[in-house]
């Protein structure tokens, strides 16, 4: 019989919105929790309205909310909180990711609520902590790339530009995350949750980690070098015969000494003093670059490819989206699956996390707003009536 999923028999709580939050108990839906959404009666988590793309429903929605049970309370209202409380009475995670100061004010910050639930771990999901200048800063994914720096060494020399995806939410999301399961480890040698405290500028700062020790030990900023890296040469994408662009990366001399003669049919660059270290091919990066192109120009993309491959290099196609959807790894090892959803199945790609010899990741449906308020009141005790009561007053939906 396969292992069981590791958090069997969780259950995880959250007042979440947008990405950061949801995508950390996604991950831990994925991995055999229960989760709880808890999303206001009047439109719900924001996300839902970012756009239509997946067949009527929020692109950004339907990857960070798959598996979980949709819950729609006001929490304004003190009913809809003791509702939320009744569920943490019997709760093992609870995480949020309200706007600063918002979840205190109800009650819900993570200190508060393991004073109550001394069992709980509660996760606060920031912008900037709770401390600081910054603290009560309205911090969305671009403007916390801003803050920590990640958009000064993205780009070209002439022109910064954020990443192509919410790489703030995401960090934060994946610290979350890991946090959440470090509290469960210690709590299950200790007895007691704890609070957990991220924050998205943390997290993004924490992946800055090159640029960052590379300035401060060093003193300057790495620069922007496009697709090209910025203190190894040849690292770079680089046009082929057919239109395509195929991307290789020299790291070591012996590396380079290979390209020369193998690929680029230049056997004597292989000790020419001019090209020989990536020092000096640095230094002389756009010569270094255009020998490089020029070889791989004559070339069509699949033979380019093909002797690098050869001849030891690492590279890579330039893909697009939909290459990458497309992506005969990705079907050769059978990531793709299809989960439910208010429009009919949609397609999703496995978690990363495999672990072998035990069930399939739990790739549940992606639920609509409110999807399982009923049902979860009623678990808790609540009459029919008294659940169309809270309904006819705009406490749930």
């Amino acid at each position: 019989m396969p292992a069981p999923l590791p958090l069997e028999g969780i259950t995880v709580v959250s007042v979440e919105q947008a990405v950061s939050a949801p995508f950390a108990t996604r991950q831990l839906a994925d991995l055999g929790a229960r989760v709880i959404k808890v999303e206001r009666p009047d439109g719900g988590d924001f996300a839902r309205a970012y756009d239509t793309a997946a067949h009527g429903l929020a692109s950004h929605f339907v990857w960070a909310n798959r598996g979980k049970e949709s819950l729609a309370l006001d929490l304004k209202d003190p009913r809809g909180l003791d509702a939320l409380h009744a569920l943490l009475d019997g709760a093992d995670v609870f995480v949020q990711n309200l706007a600063q100061g918002a979840a205190a004010r109800l009650g819900l910050d993570a200190a508060t609520l393991c004073a109550r639930h001394p069992r709980l771990v509660a996760v606060d999901v920031s912008g900037y902590g709770a401390e600081g200048p910054y603290a009560h800063k309205r911090a969305y994914d671009m403007l916390v790339q801003c803050e920590a720096g990640l958009v000064s060494v993205t780009g070209t020399p002439e022109s910064p530009v954020k990443a192509g995806i919410p790489a703030a939410d995401i960090a934060a999301a994946m610290y979350a995350f890991s946090g959440v399961l470090a509290a469960l480890l210690r709590r299950a040698t200790t007895g007691r949750g704890g609070p957990v405290e991220v924050s998205m500028l943390d997290s993004l700062a924490e992946w800055m980690g090159h640029p960052l020790h590379h300035t401060v030990h060093g003193g300057e900023q790495p620069p922007r070098t496009g697709l090209a890296h910025a203190v190894i040469v040849p690292y770079d994408a680089y046009a082929t015969a057919d239109g395509d662009r195929v991307l290789l990366s020299v790291q070591n001399d012996r590396e380079w000494r290979r390209l020369a003669r193998e690929v680029l049919g230049r056997p004597e660059l292989a000790e020419d003093p001019a090209y020989a270290t990536n020092a000096a091919r640095t230094r002389g990066r756009e010569a270094t670059d255009a020998v490089v192109a020029r070889a791989l120009g004559r070339l069509g993309a699949d033979e380019a490819v093909e002797r690098l491959e050869a001849a030891g290099i690492a590279c890579a196609r330039l893909n697009s989206v939909a290459q990458l959807a497309a992506h005969p790894q990705l079907e050769a090892r059978g990531r793709w699956r299809t989960v439910d959803s208010p429009v009919g199945p949609l397609r999703a790609l496995l978690p990363p996390v495999v672990l072998p010899g035990g069930e399939e990741p739990r790739m549940g449906a992606v639920p609509a707003l409110g999807e399982h308020t009923d049902a979860l009141l009623r678990s808790l005790g609540m009459s029919g009536a008294r659940i169309e009561a809270l309904r006819r007053d705009g406490v749930i939906a």
